[in-house]
Parts: structure tokens; C-alpha cells; sequence
């Protein structure tokens, strides 16, 4: 068996076992609005009060959406799509009384594609997915001053609705985060036409080596950060943005990233790995001194690439292991299992998981960009009693 075919066959295993099912094969491309099923296994009032816990930070957040083109790179993995697109969310602090409407989760061809590729056999309808409400409002007025910025990258097949959990509570506590979805690596994403683009590389017949779709994440993000921060910011409210002050995080595969956009691009001053294998190992060099968090759950502890990651690491380092956690656990992922009728794999409650990842990656964020020393992140917390501490 090939590296390459062995680092996907890893992948998939891990991904069939976030949400219990096995990946189907690859949706196509589509603009139509097919009809719903008309059955489903979620109870009217679950489906109804779905919702995003609430964020926890002092400001109202609001959100904005970007469609970035890279005319210079084709595709890398669609070459006949022409140009790398790139869909990006922007979340932010807003002004006090921020109203209008709520920002939606996703589309829902973005939801019927990944209950294709993640849950074909869940009978419910993809405005299920679609429907979870949010917390942040589109169009809100920005607050005023400079704030640092953050890169988030999901999961292998995961659109990046499935960190806006994390990403609204950040942009609540006083960032500017850039939630990057990158086309053809996930189920589904929608373009401004209409145009839901299918996952081109998710087939388990398809040989992909991980290691490379984190390399090819990198370009993307340091396109991204050229669009934010340069001359002629493609997002509206850039101003916003403090361009010394840059961090990244990404769960799965695009925690992977995080270390090989780190090793590409010096802007980014911090990063974190939310349980994903290093795929892209972190250069014998190391960062060149820069913090790096390692959080995962505890099936990390017998990850090779784990060790050999945290040995490299030549600045500010902890490895954060989460009990009861499992791979999803640091997502929105383990709610919309639970909508598509799913059991939980994880012994730690959804919102647990959920309020352990954003108090953690804020503490880290927020000490490492802000200057704000975090003792928790020091060692045991009486608060946070699922989670242990690796120190160098």
C-alpha cells in the first residue's frame, strides 16, 4: 500500500468514526434546490431548538462573507476549474446594539452534500443542518479599534460552518477570525452564483496524501492574509485588523495546516492543532520560537506524529489532553450528529466540549497575542478537571 493511500485510509477511518458512518462516495456539483425528504428521525422541537451555545465574550459579533480568487494558482486538485476560490467567513466584535438578521449556518446544498458524503443513510432533511441558529448578525456595524486576527481551517470534508461555534465566541472575546473553507476538501461549498462545488478528493478510492492537502491549505492561508492585510483588503472592514497580532487554528486536517502555514509564512505569530495528526510534521528547525498549542483528545497520546511534533516544537509549547473527547468533540459536529439522528461517540457532552475549546484556545490566544498571562494554562484547573497539561 502507497504512503499516500495508507494517509488517506487513516483519514477516512478517523472521519467515519467522528460521525459513526462511513463516507459514501462524492456528491456532484449541483445549483438545484432538490425536494427535502419528507421523513426524519429528529423530533419537531429538537430540530426547532437548534442552536449554537451562546458565545461568551463581552461584544455582539457580527459577520460578513468573502469570495476570494487566486488568478495566480489553478485549483490544485480540480485544474480544469480554472483559479483556486477560496469562501471565506468574517466574523467580528460589533457595535453595542447590534440587530438584523441572524447569519445562516450554512446553505442547505451545503447540508444535503454532507449528509450525502457523512450520514447517507439519515433520514432527515438537509434544512435540519441548514437551520441551526446562530449567534451572529449579518452586516452589523463594526466596533471600533484594531483587534488580532485569526485563521481557522476545518476538518477533511467539513465545510467551515462547523467551527462557528468557536469562531463566534473568538470574535465575541475581541477578534477578528477569518473562517476559511477550502473547495473540493469538504462536502460541499456554496459560491455567491449558487454553485455548490463537491468534494473532489474525499472518495476512499481517491489516493490523496495528507501531508500535501496541508501544504496546499497553506498557500491558501497566506492568500487569505495577502487579501486581509494588504494595500487593497478585499473585506470591508480590514481596518479592523491589527496585521502584527496574526494566529491560526484548525481542527483535524486543518490543525495540520496550522503547522505548515507556520513554517511557510512567518506573519502568523501562533498556532494550534485541535486534534489533528501532524500530516505536515513541524520542521526540524522548529518555529522559529514561536507557540504552538497542541489540544486533542486523548487517542493523541499514541499518535506518533504527536511526539515527533512536540520534540521539534522550539518555543512556547503545551499539549492539553481533553478526557472523554473524541475527535469531533471540538467542533459543532456532535450537534448535527445528534439532529441526523447519530449517537455521540464521546463521553463528554457537546457542550462541554464545546466550552472547554473556546476557554482554551482564547487563553492561549489571548496570552500569546494579547500579552494577558493565562495560568490555566499552566497546569491542572479545579474549572476544567477534564483536562490535563503537558509542560516542556
Amino acid at each position: 500500500m502507497t504512503r499516500s493511500r495508507r494517509l488517506a485510509t487513516a483519514a477516512t477511518a478517523v472521519l467515519a468514526l467522528t460521525l459513526t458512518l462511513p463516507i459514501a462516495g462524492a456528491a456532484s456539483a449541483t445549483t438545484a434546490n432538490s425536494p427535502a425528504s419528507a421523513t426524519t428521525s429528529v423530533s419537531a422541537s429538537v430540530s426547532a431548538s437548534a442552536q449554537l451555545p451562546r458565545p461568551t465574550g463581552p461584544y455582539p459579533v457580527g459577520r460578513g462573507t468573502l469570495h476570494l480568487v487566486d488568478t495566480d494558482r489553478p485549483d490544485p486538485w480540480v485544474p480544469a476549474a480554472g483559479a483556486r476560490q477560496l469562501m471565506v467567513s468574517m466574523y467580528y466584535p460589533a457595535q453595542p446594539g447590534t440587530s438584523g438578521p441572524t447569519a445562516p449556518y450554512m446553505t442547505t446544498d451545503e447540508a444535503r452534500f454532507l449528509l450525502r458524503l457523512r450520514a447517507p443513510d439519515a433520514a432527515v432533511p438537509p434544512e435540519v443542518i441548514s437551520g441551526v441558529r446562530t449567534w451572529s448578525h449579518t452586516d452589523a456595524r463594526p466596533r471600533g479599534g484594531r483587534f488580532p486576527l485569526l485563521v481557522l481551517s476545518p476538518g477533511f470534508t467539513f465545510p467551515r460552518a462547523t467551527l462557528t461555534g468557536l469562531a463566534e465566541d473568538l470574535a465575541s472575546r475581541g477578534y477578528v477570525v477569518a473562517l476559511v473553507d477550502h473547495p473540493y476538501e469538504n462536502a460541499g461549498t456554496t459560491l455567491p452564483d449558487g454553485t455548490t462545488l463537491p468534494c473532489a478528493i474525499c472518495d476512499e478510492q481517491t489516493e490523496v496524501d495528507l501531508g500535501t492537502v496541508a501544504e496546499s491549505r497553506a498557500v491558501d492561508v497566506s492568500f487569505v492574509l495577502d487579501r486581509l492585510t494588504g494595500r487593497h483588503p478585499a473585506w470591508r472592514y480590514a481596518r479592523m485588523i491589527d496585521p502584527r497580532r496574526i494566529g491560526m487554528a484548525g481542527h483535524s486536517i486543518g490543525g495540520a495546516s496550522a503547522v505548515a502555514t507556520m513554517a511557510a509564512d512567518s506573519r502568523v505569530r501562533a498556532g494550534a492543532n485541535m486534534d489533528g495528526g501532524m500530516f505536515a510534521p513541524v520542521p526540524d528547525t522548529g518555529l522559529d520560537g514561536r507557540p504552538f498549542l497542541m489540544f486533542g483528545a486523548k487517542d493523541r497520546t499514541g499518535d506518533k506524529t504527536w511526539h515527533e511534533g512536540w520534540d521539534r516544537l522550539d518555543g512556547w509549547k503545551r499539549w492539553l489532553t481533553v478526557a472523554g473527547a473524541d475527535h469531533g468533540s471540538f467542533t459543532d459536529v456532535p450537534l448535527l450528529a445528534e439532529l441526523a439522528g447519530i449517537p455521540d461517540t464521546a463521553s463528554l457532552p457537546f457542550e462541554r466540549g464545546e466550552a472547554l475549546t473556546r476557554a482554551y484556545l482564547a487563553a492561549f490566544f489571548d496570552q500569546h497575542l494579547k500579552g494577558i498571562a493565562q495560568p490555566v494554562l499552566d497546569g491542572p484547573s479545579p474549572d476544567s478537571p477534564e483536562v490535563s497539561v503537558r509542560l516542556p
